[in-house]
């Protein structure tokens, strides 16, 4: 129970965090106004609970940490797929653009959500800094890699793209998904995954306290999770349905845009 209570609690958390974020955000978007509010409050909460638990090292501490973590980065992710932190770029390129200036106009796209996510993460390294709990900052860090990896592999291009998880307000974004069996970036990500939890796994065993090796378990177990979320990204398994009840709150009369259909229509490139 010492491994399997830990991992099991970041697992259900991660889940459910993430099939919440994806029901608020297929919502209409005269609720997004709502949606937005709520989350800058749960923002707040979590920044403050970040700091509290950093200063308990014990085993409750490495549990709060972690759960504040999550929610404070399920702010970046709402403020996100609402549509209201996104990038400059509100359209699609036109078929046939590629190489530097298709980079430079996917960045383009996400630029304000990725200077948030720095800003954030410099605000849990400032409340959390030279405290004795770490595990809020760390799972926090392994969120943005999570984050930056499977983007990246998405540009670059992999078999399963999961587009039925983009709202229709941000269709435009398919433009930047690229499908192909596999690119070079993906070998690079697993095996960094793959290192650090393997790290972190192994100083859970050799843990001397509950607090650190429950520690070393949750911030290894959303590792572990983001190297299944990288397979999903290549294997055809259906992901998918472990969010379908996520995707209730678009309605019977919401129509899925076909893949592709955001560069149909010539537009700037």
């Amino acid at each position: 129970m010492q491994y399997a209570l830990p991992a099991f609690f970041a697992l259900f958390v991660w889940w459910f965090s993430t099939g919440l974020v994806i029901f608020l955000d297929n919502l209409p978007r005269r609720t997004f106004a709502f949606s937005m509010a709520g989350a800058v409050l749960v923002a707040g909460f979590s920044l403050a609970g970040l700091a509290a638990s950093a200063r308990l090292p014990n085993l409750a501490g490495a549990y709060e940490a972690f759960f504040f973590a999550l929610m404070a980065w399920g702010f970046q992710e709402i403020s996100f797929y609402t549509g209201f932190i996104t990038g400059p770029r509100k359209h699609a390129c036109v078929a046939g653009c590629h190489g530097a200036k298709h980079f430079g106009h996917a960045l383009q796209a996400t630029l304000w959500h990725e200077m948030l996510i720095v800003a954030s993460f410099g605000v849990v390294a400032w409340l959390t800094w030279g405290a004795p709990n770490q595990v809020g900052l760390w799972t926090f860090a392994v969120l943005w890699w999570m984050h930056e990896s499977a983007r990246l592999n998405v540009f670059f291009g992999v078999k399963n793209l999961s587009e039925e998880f983009l709202p229709a307000h941000l269709a435009y974004l398919k433009s930047f998904f690229r499908s192909a069996p596999m690119n070079l970036f993906f070998p690079l990500s697993i095996t960094v995954s793959m290192v650090a939890a393997t790290l972190l796994f192994t100083w859970a065993a050799g843990a001397q306290s509950a607090f650190t090796r429950a520690g070393d378990v949750l911030v290894g177990t959303m590792m572990a999770l983001a190297i299944a979320e990288h397979w999903f990204l290549v294997v055809p398994l259906p992901a998918a349905k472990l969010w379908h009840w996520g995707l209730a709150s678009r309605g019977k009369n919401f129509a899925p845009r076909r893949p592709g259909l955001a560069c149909d229509v010539p537009q700037e490139s």
